[in-house]
């Protein structure tokens, strides 16, 4: 099947996550979780750079204030913008020998809410939570590998995934309060043959639109706000993990992937696994926001 994606940045990352399109510098920053390294693209110029950590990276958000907020495995940090850490956050309140932190987003307000993968796959001990001034507090638990985290165009509703579950989730959301209530069923994927295809990371476009990169699918989804399908994308690499839209226009589709431990078999069908693709869509995306300390 012909795949409207083309490779934009042939990164060869292990396990590329996390991509945040910044509208100020027109660059898109994304992770190696595996690799421990935060990446910067910049489209227009061609330009790669990449941040070497010393722990793997599973999430971050661009800071108001300069720099980033990111979630490591020991916990949320203040990175500076070389990558350099300036002060731990908030601990991982998990073992981290079993779980660390993965996937994150910014509301609309510039809170930061991240959750946890239970590495071990042994009983779903991973969490959802948000950090802002008050500090980190849990939101969700009983979680097996958080995902997926959105938030509507109106910021009343967040969406978050647990990906061996193979669903995603709804919540109401006070934007005021940063308080997620009343969790139910947004959509559910149920596995088919060989298709293990299941929601790993998201973003929401100006139509209130979730689009879901699937891992193990080798596919993007798009559903209604209702939570009805309503387009399905093949991507070059089996594992997507996250988008982001960005572009002048916010209408550039960018979609990270992953390559670790795949098949030798699948990498040589799809070479270029761990790269970054990207498509043009009819509807803008949202623009990502920063997150603010202060809130």
């Amino acid at each position: 099947m012909t795949s409207p994606f083309s490779l934009v940045l042939d990164a060869q990352c292990a396990l590329g996550e996390g991509p945040v399109w910044s509208g100020t510098e027109q660059a898109l920053y994304f992770v190696d979780i595996k690799g421990m390294k935060l990446h910067r693209f910049e489209p227009e110029a061609k330009r790669h750079t990449t941040i070497g950590l010393s722990e793997e990276i599973g999430c971050f958000a661009i800071r108001k204030d300069g720099g980033f907020v990111a979630g490591l495995r020991s916990g949320v940090w203040h990175l500076a913008p070389d990558g350099e850490r300036i002060a731990m956050l908030a601990p991982n309140p998990e073992p981290t020998a079993t779980n660390r932190f993965n996937d994150g987003r910014t509301d609309p307000r510039g809170r930061f809410f991240l959750g946890t993968i239970d590495e071990k796959k042994a009983g779903g001990t991973a969490g959802l939570y948000r950090f802002d001034r008050r500090g980190l507090a849990k939101i969700e638990s009983g979680i097996w590998t958080s995902n997926g985290l959105a938030f509507s165009p109106d910021g009343r509703i967040m969406y978050h995934s647990d990906t061996p579950a193979h669903t995603v989730y709804a919540y109401d959301y006070d934007v005021e309060t940063g308080e997620a209530t009343n969790r139910r069923v947004f959509a559910r994927l149920e596995p088919k043959g060989d298709d293990k295809g299941r929601p790993d990371g998201a973003a929401v476009d100006a139509e209130g639109c979730y689009w879901s990169a699937l891992y193990e699918g080798g596919r993007v989804q798009r559903y209604s706000p209702k939570g009805e399908l309503l387009g399905e994308y093949p991507v070059p690499a089996m594992c997507t993990t996250m988008i982001a839209f960005g572009g002048d226009d916010l209408k550039t589709l960018y979609v990270t992937s992953a390559r670790d431990g795949r098949p030798a078999e699948e990498l040589e069908r799809l070479p270029h696994s761990g790269g970054v693709f990207s498509m043009r869509t009819d509807v803008p995306g949202l623009p990502e926001p920063q997150f603010d300390p202060q809130v």
